[in-house]
């Protein structure tokens, strides 16, 4: 993935992540390595320890690049409020659109954009101190 896109991505994150209390991770592969990218993600997300939220509202887009594989995983604080999958669904329908029109930094951006508007909808920034809980980061794995 090319500096100019890894980028945009981090500054999407921040972005995003400015006008709400929630935490957007991407988290990228060349492959998943579990039959279902949905399993592969939870996995992730555990492990980068999301789930530790103070009000339970991070949101993982995890890629798995040559196998074509994605998820986008929320928590159990979001996941109320968005109504879980259908919200999901709809952000993994766009992210397919731009990636079958080879559009992978729109498509990232797109996502990471909306999952930010839906989080400062539910969880806005209420003008004290905004902690960054995570890094905005891309994480690479294998």
């Amino acid at each position: 993935m090319s500096q100019d896109i890894q980028d945009a991505v981090v500054a999407t994150i921040a972005a995003a992540e400015k006008r709400s209390s929630g935490e957007i991770r991407v988290y990228i592969e060349s492959h998943c390595t579990m039959v279902n990218p949905i399993d592969r993600s939870a996995a992730i997300f555990e492990q980068l320890n999301m789930h530790q939220t103070k009000e339970r509202n991070g949101v993982l887009l995890y890629l798995a690049l040559i196998d074509r594989q994605f998820a986008i995983v929320g928590d159990q604080g979001i996941n109320q409020k968005v109504g879980g999958n259908e919200y999901w669904e709809y952000i993994a329908t766009k992210l397919k659109e731009h990636f079958k029109a080879g559009q992978i930094k729109e498509g990232i951006c797109f996502c990471v954009t909306e999952i930010g508007m839906s989080l400062a909808k539910h969880y806005p920034e209420d003008g004290s101190e905004n902690i960054n809980e995570l890094p905005n980061e891309i994480v690479f794995g294998k």
